[in-house]
């Protein structure tokens, strides 16, 4: 019964969000407080029914209750604990319950915490929420209902995919989807401006800590899924630039571009058209990836979705509301001013240059994503774009973002001084360079475009703490007073240089283990060793063991530097008894921030095993950097200023309906 119960919250949930999507537009149109004040009382209705309906399937995954085919086919009474809960969303129909109550909750959250808006903006702002609400809950119910019965119900599940069961999966889509769904609470608030017809510096505050705690948890989910396929495929890799990879990196883009343009439309009123485009377009693009990966498109680990009329569903969902939002964008676009003016040279020229390179390097990813599958599509022909245009393309783009990032926060608003800026950053930029040859030099050399590749990540994140140091005055004040102005700083200044320094570290770790890292692919019988990154390794033979729902053949391996053992790892493949699926699980010694990474391969005929062995230098400062951008976004986000005190709109004499373009 409760199966059903859970059901039934779903349904309601669905008319609470019908109610929500008319009745409050209705109320902003006539000014009626009451009507407008049913979509804050409403959103906070429907989270609540929508919460309740995730919270049955996760009872119903939790208690092995396999009269749900959803259970069946995803769990196993055998399987631990945490990957029942996990198992609730590593499947199609559980992923887009997650989806939504994500979408939910952060309507719930506009309601809660919204209440320093217009009457008129939040009720608009969570009525767009309740139409994607009610697009979502339709397709669940239509074409991905969680809750079916099978009657009999079987004695056993046909357990979780082995692959997704991993601490790591019960982390990576959560994170993911915070960021997704996040960027639908910018979309809104530009719909809804877009029917208000009204959009200025208070807007852009408004929509600042939505767009930022969407680009953190974004930021986060990246990072996770990235680590976790590169331990549990056991592949070695960071990044493939799988089109489903490339699905959540393009409104990672798209969405750091909107953070910035943002702050040039809160600051100074300027590119209002602009942001308004962006905050469309992010959420487009992730509604594009929630089509890319639960349409059957594609076929990738990441993929669920084979149906082909769950991908139609969801492509009419990207029609209706990409179409639909861009179709208004066209309407009132026209009719909207053009905002502020500034000085090419000044902290709004920078961030325009950012906005420029963030998103065609987005236009890019996304060209090499889906021009295979339109050309597939059109001619029948299979083509396949794969890192060395990402690389490339990609690459030779991101690289002057990387030199002009310093610049920004060194330029004042609307007129510059660039002289007095690279007086400030040429010491920076020496620093950077040293820096840059001594780890050129301790790594033993590679390609000398590595020492660029080096200095430009050490010249982010010294230009990161150079920000900090100028604004302190350090150096030309008293060491107390630079501290007390330092301590003082806002704290999003913080923020910022954090973001900054960790995309720097980031960017490290990336030249690092591109240029330094060694592989060796050997077959090995017990006792053989191999020298990899100054370690010694010896292969001491395998051992079967049995795990919970799986059996596995593991092999020992020690670790020895300077003719002294000083780790033993395991690394093992595995056979999942219920589906009958191997994976390998591979052996990963930390060494600060380099890593010696072990993968088995087949067994060979004479006893032996072929084994593959990476000497990973600086790898950690990818996911480190990633972090630290991430704590960025939080430290931002504690800023009082972002949270409360949005700058009023002055009451001006029977205003217009549009504000005329100047």
């Amino acid at each position: 019964m409760i199966i059903e119960i859970g059901h039934y919250a779903l349904i309601l949930a669905l008319a609470t969000a019908l109610i929500i999507s008319v009745v409050p537009v209705i109320g902003a149109r006539r000014l009626d407080r009451a009507m407008m004040d049913v979509a804050s009382v409403g959103s906070l209705a429907m989270f609540a029914l929508v919460a309740f309906s995730f919270a049955v399937l996760t009872y119903a995954h939790v208690v092995s209750d396999f009269s749900v085919a959803n259970v069946w086919e995803n769990s196993h009474s055998l399987v631990p604990l945490l990957f029942k809960f996990s198992g609730v969303w590593g499947n199609h129909e559980g992923s887009m319950m997650l989806w939504l109550l994500i979408l939910a909750l952060f309507s719930a959250l506009v309601a809660a915490f919204g209440r320093n808006l217009p009457d008129s903006l939040r009720a608009n702002v969570l009525a767009v929420q309740a139409w994607i609400s009610v697009a979502f809950i339709l397709f669940i119910l239509l074409t991905s209902n969680p809750f079916m019965r099978l009657d009999p119900a079987p004695a056993e599940g046909k357990d979780l995919n082995p692959v997704l069961q991993d601490v790591g999966l019960a982390i990576h889509p959560p994170l993911l989807y915070l960021g997704y769904v996040g960027f639908s609470v910018c979309f809104s608030f530009a719909v809804a401006a877009l029917i208000e017809g009204r959009i200025d510096a208070a807007w852009a505050r408004w929509v600042r800590p939505w767009t930022l705690a969407a680009w953190t948890f974004l930021t986060l989910g990246i990072a996770m899924g990235s680590y976790w396929a590169y331990y549990e495929l056991g592949w070695g890799g960071w990044w493939f630039w799988d089109p489903v990879e490339n699905a959540s990196f393009m409104p990672w883009l798209a969405g750091t571009a909107l953070l910035h343009s943002a702050l040039v439309m809160e600051k100074r009123e300027a590119l209002k058209i602009w942001t308004v485009l962006l905050a469309i377009l992010t959420f487009s693009l992730s509604l594009m990836g929630t089509f890319l990966v639960r349409s059957g498109v594609l076929t990738s680990v990441h993929a669920f979705a084979s149906d082909p009329s769950r991908g139609v569903f969801i492509l009419c969902i990207l029609l209706i509301f990409i179409g639909g939002a861009l179709s208004l964008f066209a309407f009132r676009a026209p009719l909207l001013s053009a905002g502020g003016l500034f000085a090419p040279i000044s902290r709004e020229g920078a961030l325009v240059l950012n906005n420029l390179i963030l998103t065609v390097a987005c236009g890019t990813v996304l060209t090499g994503t889906l021009y295979p599958l339109l050309l597939e599509t059109l001619t029948g022909d299979k083509i396949s774009v794969g890192p060395p245009f990402f690389n490339m393309t990609f690459g030779l783009l991101m690289a002057p973002l990387l030199v002009i990032v310093p610049f920004g926060p060194l330029l004042a608003w609307k007129r510059g001084d660039l002289l007095a800026v690279l007086q400030r950053l040429y010491l920076v930029a020496i620093l950077a360079f040293v820096a840059a040859v001594i780890v050129f030099y301790i790594e033993h050399g590679g390609p000398v475009l590595a020492v660029l590749g080096l200095a430009a990540a050490l010249f982010l994140i010294f230009g990161a703490i150079a920000d900090l140091w100028y604004r302190a005055g350090a150096g030309k004040v008293a060491a107390s007073i630079a501290w007390r102005r330092l301590a003082g700083l806002p704290r999003s200044a913080f923020g910022t240089a954090l973001a900054h320094a960790g995309l720097g570290v980031v960017v490290l770790g990336i030249v690092a283990v591109t240029t330094f890292e060694t592989e060796h692919v050997v077959e090995m019988k017990p006792g053989q060793t191999v020298e990899a990154g100054g370690y010694s390794v010896r292969f001491d033979g395998m051992k079967p063991a049995n795990g919970p729902n799986y059996s596995e053949e593991r092999g020992h391996f020690s670790i020895g530097r300077g003719g002294v053992e000083v780790a033993d790892v395991w690394s093992s493949k595995r056979i999942y008894a219920a589906r009958q699926m191997p994976t390998t699980e591979a052996s990963i010694l930390t060494f600060g921030l380099s890593q010696l990474y072990m993968s088995l391969g087949d067994p060979t005929d004479d006893g032996g095993i072929v084994v593959r062995i990476w000497w990973k230098p600086f790898i950690l400062c990818i996911w480190g950097g990633t972090v630290i951008m991430a704590t960025g976004g939080f430290v931002s986000l504690s800023d009082r200023r972002l949270r409360v005190g949005a700058p009023s709109r002055r009451a001006k004499p029977a205003p217009p309906a549009m504000e005329p373009a100047e």
